[in-house]
């Protein structure tokens, strides 16, 4: 995981669903482009409860508009974006099942979308070293749906570690990550750094958990999104100092995403609230960790 228009999308439905044809994909691609330029809305919103309330609705909007135009990227990326940020900030806490099933739905719609590229749809399929070699010579013309496809996946992962079917996946998740955070690092406020941070900062070494490799990741996310963007401190608290069992850091951390508003970046209110939630339902479990 930017406001969704809802009366001015509601108000032009009627014209997607009594169009056909080209008129109806050009339509539906109109539409797409006023749902893109006002996706920022969403993340500007502070209040939780009014967000989680209105993204659903709006999810689903999109997806009757995907009906008619399949391959539209704009709304694949939307969708995948939408379902992943949804997924983290109002459901993954408090029922793993029904993130599991958003987070697949979102990375789905990702991989709809890296799929139109051949090359990276056979390279999808197979072994990462493969996928590796494609992902250099595919340009940057796939990065946001490369990133949302890897996210997606990435953290349905996290949220099912006894099944082997699901970690199989991970070697291709950590090469798109890799590849999007060297080939455009500043990409979702340092994203690929954040999730390679998590990833080798929340695994105990003998399974290729790597601290000190992870703080280079969220400390090079911290000085792309120059610290505004505070999940990256609540995912170096829940992995790094968790995993090291440094209390100190994990309260510098939280006491960072406590001390800075919301308003610190207005068009990311949203995800800083997110990481506000986070971070105070992290620190009530402390006493279990530390």
């Amino acid at each position: 995981m930017k406001h969704l228009m809802t009366k001015p999308l509601l108000f032009l439905v009627p014209l997607v669903v009594l169009s056909s044809g080209c008129i109806q994909q050009i339509a539906v691609s109109t539409v797409a482009d006023i749902v893109h330029d006002g996706f920022g809305g969403i993340m500007e919103e502070s209040d939780l409860e009014f967000a989680g309330q209105a993204l659903p609705g709006n999810l689903k909007l999109l997806e009757v508009m995907l009906k008619s135009d399949p391959e539209n990227t704009r709304i694949l990326l939307l969708l995948s974006e939408g379902y992943s940020s949804y997924s983290l900030g109002f459901v993954e806490d408090h029922d793993h099942a029904r993130a599991r099933a958003f987070y697949l739905r979102a990375s789905g719609y990702g991989l709809r979308a890296v799929k139109q590229n051949d090359a990276l749809a056979a390279a999808m399929a197979g072994p990462a070293d493969s996928l590796r070699r494609v992902l250099q010579e595919s340009g940057k013309d796939h990065i946001a749906a490369l990133f949302w496809t890897a996210f997606g996946l990435g953290s349905y992962m996290n949220l099912s570690l006894s099944d082997p079917d699901a970690l199989a996946e991970l070697p291709r998740v950590e090469a798109i990550m890799e590849y999007v955070a060297k080939e455009d690092s500043a990409f979702y406020h340092g994203g690929a750094d954040i999730f390679l941070g998590t990833l080798y900062g929340s695994r105990p070494r003998m399974l290729g958990g790597d601290t000190d490799r992870a703080r280079g990741h969220f400390e090079r996310a911290m000085r792309i999104n120059g610290g505004t963007f505070l999940l990256t401190y609540v995912y170096y608290a829940r992995s790094v100092a968790l995993q090291t069992l440094n209390e100190a850091l994990f309260d510098e951390l939280l006491l960072k995403v406590d001390n800075t508003s919301v308003d610190v970046r207005p068009e990311i209110r949203l995800p800083n609230a997110i990481a506000k939630e986070k971070a105070r339902a992290l620190r009530a479990f402390k006493a279990d960790y530390f």
